[in-house]
């Protein structure tokens, strides 16, 4: 009999965002025999409390579940100590984790996704993470799946054997890194990886996904990715503690259940390329980014 792997939800203060999350995670196909953990992050603030306690108030409703359990922090942990502490102690009871926040929706075959890719690499050293989510990328021929070096975090799932590499203290990181790892890393220099890593240092934000795929980068490790996205950020319409009012990265989620995998662990060059010209033009023309700055500055 087949065991899948444990959910970790991580909510907060956003009430609607959570009930659609838990809306189209239980629409699939694995929900009923998945184990579902939600980790509810304690108030920041007084003006926190009321919104706290109806997304709690919420999760005492959640239903089609093989089970579901829900851990209530009395203090505010934060996003990024929420999850180190929820994935650590789940791949230590299961080995293996499935990890969602509250403004993602799912594909009714993201599960499957996931377990199948959880079981298929689970003796690869090399695979290190498995994302659901992906860029809207311009004339996609690319494999249903694929291998490519960066970790994305709307969605995703690891092992224990590669958790264990997770490093949090983000001086050891940074120290190992030189001018061409620094290149590699940020998909030269398309995307301000290696700036998340600054303000981290710095005190500007409090990621853990950076950390996290700076483990991976600096072990050569590789991330398992599909062509099209499985999951969509809802969270951009600035409720969210990182993200901002933004449609860059709005996808439409892939109908269709992720059939073929990869059979060589290694980037795909392909992928590295496609994914490379998305970031390189994500923000658009000069207009478009004045325009969208506008609205941000409006909303």
């Amino acid at each position: 009999m087949q065991s899948f792997a444990p959910i970790a939800l991580f909510v907060y203060n956003r009430p609607q965002h959570t009930e659609r999350t838990l809306k189209f995670l239980k629409q699939n196909e694995l929900a009923a025999e998945s184990r579902l953990f939600i980790f509810s992050d304690g108030p920041k603030t007084d003006d926190d409390v009321d919104k706290v306690t109806m997304v709690r108030d919420l999760l005492k409703t959640v239903e089609g579940f093989k089970s579901v359990e829900i851990i209530e922090r009395k203090k505010n942990m934060g996003l990024a100590d929420s999850v180190i502490a929820g994935v650590s102690r789940l791949v230590k009871d299961y080995k293996q984790v499935i990890v969602f926040e509250d403004d993602l929706i799912t594909s009714p075959y993201t599960l499957n996704y996931f377990n199948d890719a959880l079981n298929r690499y689970r003796n690869e050293e090399r695979v290190m993470h498995i994302g659901a989510y992906m860029y809207h990328l311009k004339e996609n021929t690319l494999p249903e799946s694929f291998f490519y070096r960066a970790a994305t975090s709307w969605g995703w799932a690891t092992w224990d054997r590669a958790w264990q590499h997770f490093e949090p203290n983000i001086d050891t990181l940074m120290g190992q890194f030189d001018a061409k790892k620094r290149s590699a890393f940020s998909i030269d220099h398309t995307m301000n990886f290696w700036k998340q890593m600054l303000d981290f240092k710095n005190g500007k934000n409090n990621s853990w996904a950076i950390r996290w795929y700076a483990s991976i980068f600096l072990k050569n490790g590789l991330t398992l990715n599909p062509a099209h996205s499985l999951v969509n950020n809802i969270g951009h319409d600035g409720t969210g503690v990182h993200s901002g009012i933004n449609d860059i990265y709005n996808v439409i989620i892939h109908p269709k259940p992720i059939t073929v995998f990869p059979e060589e662990i290694k980037e795909n060059a392909a992928a590295y390329q496609s994914v490379k010209a998305f970031l390189s033009t994500r923000k658009g023309s000069l207009w478009q980014r004045l325009k969208r700055y506008i609205v941000q500055r409006l909303g």
